[in-house]
C-alpha cells in the first residue's frame, strides 16, 4: 500500500501502536522502522494528534502513543485526518474553460469522483486498526532479541 506513503505511515504505524497500546514511542524508533524521516513522521503522525488519534509528550521519556483505543479508530479515520484524497476530483486551481464539452465532462467526472470518494470513507469506517493489526511481526521480533 505504498501508493500514498503518508496514509501507508499512518496505517503501518497505528497497527504496531495497537499491539502495544501503552508503549510510547519516538519519532526516531517510528522513523527506523518505516525506514523514513523523522520529521516525516512528526508530520503525519502531527495530523493524528489533530484528529484526536495520538498524544505526544515533549523530552526525554516522551513520544507517541494512542489517544483512544484502537477498536475506536477506523481507517476512515486515519484517512480524513491526514486530509487527503486518493480519488482525486476537480480542482479550484483549474483553469475554466473556453469549451462547453470539456466544462460539461469535467463537471460529469468531479460528480462520479466525489461518489468514488464517499464511496471510499464509507468502506474504509468498516475497519478497524485492530482488524488489520497482525499477532506478530517479524521486525519488531528481531529488534527485541537484539
Amino acid at each position: 500500500m505504498k501508493r500514498n506513503s503518508r496514509l501507508s505511515l499512518a496505517l503501518h504505524t497505528l497497527s504496531h501502536m495497537a499491539g502495544d497500546p501503552d508503549r510510547v514511542r519516538t519519532s526516531a524508533d517510528i522513523a527506523d522502522h518505516a525506514r523514513t524521516n523523522p520529521v516525516v513522521v512528526r508530520r503525519v503522525l502531527g495530523k493524528l494528534r489533530e484528529a484526536g488519534l495520538l498524544t505526544s509528550e515533549k523530552g526525554h521519556a516522551g513520544g507517541w502513543k494512542l489517544s483512544v483505543p484502537a477498536d475506536d479508530i477506523s481507517l476512515a479515520d486515519v484517512y480524513l485526518a491526514l486530509d487527503e484524497r486518493l480519488v482525486s476530483g476537480a480542482s479550484q486551481d483549474d483553469e475554466p474553460s473556453d469549451c462547453s464539452v470539456e466544462t460539461g465532462l469535467q463537471a460529469r467526472v468531479a460528480v462520479v469522483l466525489d461518489e468514488i470518494e464517499e464511496n471510499l470513507v464509507e468502506r474504509l469506517r468498516e475497519t478497524s486498526i485492530t482488524d488489520v493489526h497482525p499477532k506478530t511481526c517479524s521486525y519488531c521480533e528481531s529488534q527485541a532479541t537484539q
